[in-house]
């Protein structure tokens, strides 16, 4: 195989899900095409790392400073759902029953894989809802998992002094599963049914 080819392979090889043989079919499909195709995917590539950026309140991705989400006046601000990932925000959206705003830790406490607080978007999420009215609520949507617990037991803590009602996604959702892979009625269930951590 020629060098630039297992270069390919390689980097292709990095995406989540994706092993080796299927970075080289990858490979040899962009092979096949014609030239602008590859310059096409690079582009895309490349535009994503260079506009797409953290919303200055929601800490989910945008290509603003303020996501579109943020900028709805339709959204209750007093009403503030809590997720691992930003995929995550998608999922909940796409169920229909959540109106309220977002906030995205990017990650869950794991002190294994060196996750503490310092690496997650807490302290952001504390002055947010510090700024809040009293009737503020925080639902902690992470996952049903060791780490997703965990997080939601720390953030819960943190918000508890501030005045917040603090509740969390009810099941509905399989323990185990991640968020941005549960069907539309689970997550609807799990948001109606949420409840107060104590």
């Amino acid at each position: 195989m020629s060098d630039p080819f297992r270069k390919a392979v390689q980097q292709l090889a990095r995406f989540p899900g994706v092993g080796e043989k299927t970075a080289t079919r990858h490979a040899y499909w962009l092979l096949r095409q014609p030239p602008e195709a590859a310059e096409n995917i690079a582009a895309a590539i490349l535009g994503l790392k260079a506009s797409v950026r953290e919303c200055s309140v929601c800490c989910d991705l945008s290509d603003r400073e303020l996501c579109a989400r943020c900028a709805d006046p339709r959204r209750n601000p007093a009403l503030i759902c809590v997720v691992e990932r930003p995929q995550d925000v998608r999922a909940i959206d796409a169920s229909g029953e959540f109106q309220g705003r977002f906030h995205v830790l990017h990650g869950a406490l794991s002190p294994l894989d060196g996750v503490g607080p310092n690496e997650l978007r807490i302290q952001s999420l504390v002055a947010r809802l510090a700024a809040q009215e009293p009737g503020a609520e925080c639902i902690l949507a992470t996952d049903p998992d060791v780490e997703g617990d965990a997080t939601s037991l720390y953030v819960a803590r943190l918000l508890r002094p501030l005045g917040v009602r603090v509740t969390r996604l009810a099941h509905g959702i399989a323990v185990g599963t991640e968020i941005e892979f549960a069907d539309r009625v689970s997550l609807a269930r799990a948001l109606e049914g949420r409840r107060e951590i104590s």
